[in-house]
């Protein structure tokens, strides 16, 4: 055996660094896979002959699947073991990705979606924990770093790479790309992930599963149906999201209960977990809500296809890649309330300059701000993780990174929804264009639908001066929403004020190890 002593405590040796090739493999495919398959939204409508609100279900579905696995996860993967779970996991997202190139009906592809939800909910909050129990307190910020490089770069690759994929090939690529990296994903982990060290005697709580999969997966389902909604009072909205947050309450009531609750939420004691939980959660709201119109505002305002929206995200993209190697590092060495401010001014100074948006902005100027914003990402998001995660024992890691990812897909939904409903109350209020029906619907078009469809190629009996009108009232209905975007980012600031400016002791359980075969072993198996 070699203790930690035996090696640099701030060093990343070869052993961790093929933990993480695994790690970031099944990042990758779970990450990749939601925004790739947004883009094929539209393709989906014609090839199935279905509508906008069926072909959505293909997303829905996936965060259904979601919200239910990811709270089991942290119980299962003490149960069972990281290893075995997290290559079931990439079983299961692999062969949903498979089936769902077969499908030849639009219910048979969202029930392979839900299929894939249930793999990819466990990819990340395993990730997570396999890396931090890998790299051990002191090296956890360089570590989280290569795992925050497909969480970020994911929602500006995805577009690339979907548009490509369907123009180059077909929409079944979308998702048979998956099969070839998880089948290498799958033998990686079966040789580079260490072996196993389950916790068998630890009971499962039945009555919590029974209340937080159910009530998660029933607040997100009437959070997902408020943008086709357009009112929070419609009752497939408020219904669905009342018995969930009833559920959840429920659980949190019960959770003090058992000895081992399915989520723990007494970890929530730690302060710096509950402080880095609250700046975490508030930021996705704001930057991952927002950030989803960044792409559609270079679509229906400027026209640009799927493959150039996404390569006009690109500088967001390189900016995360120049800081965040740099923020991590930095993480390790200095607490992250003194580096994460800086950061989100960077994002806050970025993100202004789309409140000014309109029908001609200057590309230079928004793909600056776009790099600006790109290299404030890379010094907030992870490293507020790295803060949540690091104080924690080994053997709560798993629980903690499970918390973390349940108030992500929390706040990306409700990020998301939020947006979507305010700039479609924008868009309704434009004026109807006398006369001019839709031929499926028989509703009146307005302005901005004829503009927005005029803008990828239809052609409409409508003068050029009602075109362009219509095209201003949809620049500046971008510009309110992100408004709204851009004073939900000036809020984080609010609990990052509180994040830790001060080192903070370790577990006592902490470090590396590895045996005689190399294999990295983590201070819950030398246990």
């Amino acid at each position: 055996m070699i203790d930690q002593a035996a090696a640099p405590p701030n060093k990343l040796d070869a052993a961790v660094f093929k933990i993480a090739g695994v790690v970031v493999l099944g990042a990758i495919m779970s990450i990749l896979d939601i925004t790739v398959v947004s883009v094929a939204l539209p393709t989906f409508q014609t090839e199935f002959d279905a509508t906008y609100a069926e072909v959505a279900w293909t997303m829905t579905g996936y965060t259904l699947a979601l919200a239910t696995v990811i709270p089991l996860s942290g119980w299962a993967a003490d149960r069972f073991g990281t290893k075995r779970l997290y290559m079931l996991a990439l079983l299961l997202f692999t062969l949903g990705s498979a089936l769902c190139a077969t499908a030849d009906s639009i219910q048979q592809l969202v029930g392979y979606r839900v299929l894939q939800g249930l793999g990819g909910g466990m990819l990340m909050p395993l990730g997570m924990t396999i890396m931090t129990r890998a790299a051990g307190p002191q090296r956890i910020g360089r570590l989280m770093a290569v795992l925050g490089i497909p969480m970020l770069l994911g929602p500006i690759g995805g577009p690339i790479l979907g548009g490509w994929l369907i123009e180059a090939a077909s929409w079944h690529w979308v998702f048979l790309i998956n099969v070839p990296i998880g089948a290498v994903a799958l033998v990686y982990a079966l040789f580079a992930l260490p072996k196993d060290n389950a916790q068998p005697s630890e009971s499962f709580d039945f009555v919590g599963m029974l209340m937080l999969s159910p009530g998660l997966a029933l607040f997100l389902y009437g959070v997902s149906s408020l943008p086709a909604a357009g009112t929070i009072t419609a009752t497939k909205v408020w219904v669905p999201m009342l018995i969930g947050a009833s559920l959840v309450i429920g659980f949190v009531l019960h959770s003090f209960r058992p000895r081992h609750p399915l989520l723990d939420l007494r970890l929530f004691r730690n302060r710096n977990l509950t402080i880095a939980s609250i700046s975490l959660f508030v930021f996705i709201i704001a930057f991952m809500g927002a950030g989803l119109l960044f792409p559609s505002y270079f679509l229906q305002v400027r026209g640009e296809s799927t493959l150039h929206a996404g390569l006009l995200m690109a500088p967001q993209g390189i900016g995360a890649m120049v800081t965040m190697p740099i923020a991590g590092t930095l993480a390790d060495r200095i607490p992250v309330g003194r580096t994460v401010p800086f950061a989100m001014a960077l994002i806050a100074a970025g993100f202004f300059t789309f409140t000014q948006v309109g029908t001609d902005t200057s590309y230079l100027l928004l793909c600056g701000s776009l790099f600006v914003m790109g290299l404030g990402m890379g010094g907030t998001m992870m490293p507020i993780m790295t803060s949540a995660l690091r104080t924690l024992a080994s053997q709560d890691v798993a629980r903690g990174s499970t918390l973390v990812n349940i108030l992500q897909q929390i706040g990306g939904s409700i990020g998301s929804a939020t947006m979507s409903v305010i700039l479609t109350s924008q868009l309704n209020g434009s004026a109807p264009i006398p006369g001019l029906n839709n031929p499926r619907t028989g509703e009146p078009i307005t302005e901005a639908g004829a503009a927005i469809a005029s803008q990828h190629g239809a052609q409409l009996p409508v003068p050029p001066a009602i075109i362009q009108r219509g095209l201003e009232f949809v620049a500046d209905s971008f510009a309110t929403t992100f408004w709204v975007g851009f004073v939900l980012v000036l809020a984080t600031f609010i609990p990052i004020a509180f994040l830790p400016r001060k080192r903070q002791p370790s577990p006592q359980q902490d470090g590396l190890s590895g045996d005689d075969d190399g294999r990295v072993e983590t201070p819950a198996m030398i246990h």
